[in-house]
């Protein structure tokens, strides 16, 4: 399967597109994903439940984060594809919305319609990115789960925080409690990311 970077939320209306600031692809996390992955599937050197690592996000790679992935979700390709066509009747619904507001003229929902046809291919990419990188966050939980870590020391980045934002979330929606911590070490920023496990 073939991800690719699509850019940022667009915001579409009978007035135009704009793209709102903020709101970037999950494509830009995949690396940051991968880097935590791999380093989660390395032996420890220290203890057993604690892992500690400098990142290095150039060696980063879809496909070897694809491969990991789905290990885990063996049937990852058709769940993808499954809320794909889930999205994409969800966008044809929001066309017939548009067909059936009153206080559009028609000049507008024709507008309003083609605007959404043009950026249909970006916001199915878009969707792709943001299905694969929860796949992806739920592979990381996996790993925490199976290998029952109870911490991880990461370099700061506001990216790594944002991974382990959304981890800390697929976390608690499975009863195990998490912490992230911005600490300054040697000089540095580090992330400390810490689990409830034993």
């Amino acid at each position: 399967m073939k991800f690719e970077y699509v850019g940022y939320r667009p915001i579409i209306s009978h007035h135009g597109i704009t793209f709102k600031q903020g709101k970037d692809d999950k494509f830009v996390y995949f690396p940051y994903v991968y880097e935590i992955l791999n380093a989660l599937n390395h032996e420890y050197t220290t203890s057993k439940n604690r892992y500690s690592t400098s990142i290095n996000i150039e060696n980063a790679s879809i496909d070897k984060l694809y491969k990991i992935v789905e290990k885990y979700f063996p049937n990852i390709e058709k769940s993808i594809e499954d809320k794909l066509k889930k999205y994409k009747e969800h966008l044809e619904e929001e066309k017939e919305d548009i067909n059936s507001r009153p206080n559009l003229s028609d000049i507008e929902k024709n507008i309003f319609i083609t605007n959404l046809d043009l950026m249909k291919n970006y916001r199915i990419n878009r969707a792709k990115n943001k299905i694969f990188y929860y796949f992806a966050i739920a592979t990381i939980a996996e790993v925490i789960k199976e290998k029952r870590i109870k911490e991880l020391d990461i370099p700061y980045h506001n990216k790594f925080w944002h991974v382990l934002n959304t981890l800390q979330g697929v976390l608690s929606s499975e009863k195990i409690s998490s912490n992230i911590k911005v600490l300054y070490f040697d000089t540095k920023l580090e992330l400390k990311f810490t689990t409830s496990l034993s």
